[in-house]
């Protein structure tokens, strides 16, 4: 069963009198516990397609069904209500506050869900391997222990749909490889993943990959497993 469902979607900007076309009539599908990495070059659309997936933005035509619901057509507050309640979303650069410790970050997310469960950002935390660090501010962790923070923080309230935009991009070798490794264990868990990247050699990993070129649908590719 699709949990995401894109029909004809475009996403037109105004600039002036002069219009640009992000996204034009791509479409696609997401199944549940899927993971499918989203890939293309700069100005390809994929990071307009991921604002329209995580409900950051609409659709300037189209339709995009997440569990069965149009979110296109949602105003701005039932938008920010799902992407709460349903989607777990990893930036690359992170996003987390300064003055809060690892585990502060990672109940931040709790608090706008439901209740701060300081043992449970504990356990999330430990699940990235970062229990060590947890009372540790941003500036005090690696790279690639913030965006393992960053992890944590979107799996703690359980969310139908994992958003990763490009979750790698400013990681060293070592540390990409913890979090395709953290991805692979989530997969296996029969959890819905899109990963959006410019990286084959992380789009590879998905079971398929979705390739936009100048805004529009390019090609589709199916992975080998490994």
């Amino acid at each position: 069963m699709a949990l995401l469902e894109v029909n004809d979607i475009s996403k037109i900007y105004k600039m002036g009198s002069v219009e640009v076309a992000a996204l034009h009539k791509v479409s696609m599908k997401v199944e549940k516990g899927e993971w499918v990495a989203i890939m293309g070059p700069s100005g390809s659309g994929k990071s307009t397609m991921m604002n329209i997936i995580g409900c950051m933005d609409k659709p300037t035509s189209g339709e995009v069904f997440l569990d069965g619901r149009n979110i296109a057509k949602e105003s701005s507050s039932n938008l920010t209500n799902i992407r709460r309640d349903k989607i777990g979303l990893i930036f690359q650069q992170f996003h987390l506050i300064n003055y809060l410790t690892a585990v502060e970050n990672v109940m931040v997310s709790q608090y706008y869900h439901s209740m701060p469960d300081e043992k449970e950002a504990m356990e999330a935390l430990e699940r990235v391997g970062l229990a060590q660090r947890a009372r540790h501010l941003p500036h005090e962790l690696s790279g690639g222990e913030q965006q393992r923070v960053c992890i944590a923080r979107a799996l703690i309230n359980c969310p139908q749909l994992i958003l990763a935009d490009e979750p790698t991009g400013n990681l060293d070798e070592a540390n990409e490889n913890m979090v395709i490794d953290i991805f692979k264990q989530l997969h296996k868990e029969g959890r819905t993943v899109i990963v959006v990247t410019h990286a084959p050699e992380v789009a590879e990993y998905a079971e398929r990959t979705i390739v936009l070129e100048h805004g529009k649908f390019a090609r589709e590719i199916v992975n080998k497993k490994k």
